[in-house]
């Protein structure tokens, strides 16, 4: 999620040619978006979502 926020503050950056993000290529503001997609793909193929949710559902379960 950080990586979206991110990449949509780099987007808003360049669009508005404010800051040192306006100098820099398109490619480079894009490549939180690039990250993000990575770290998904990661954590669904690895099982890391599945874990953290299980994880969650157990700590609800003690705390009633």
């Amino acid at each position: 999620m950080y990586l979206l926020a991110l990449g949509l503050v780099f987007v808003v950056m360049k669009w508005l040619a404010w800051g040192p993000v306006a100098a820099w290529d398109w490619w480079w503001v894009l490549t939180p978006f690039a990250l993000a997609v990575l770290w998904w793909a990661w954590a669904d193929r690895s099982g890391y979502t599945r874990r953290r949710a299980t994880e969650r559902q157990e700590r609800r379960k003690q705390q009633r």
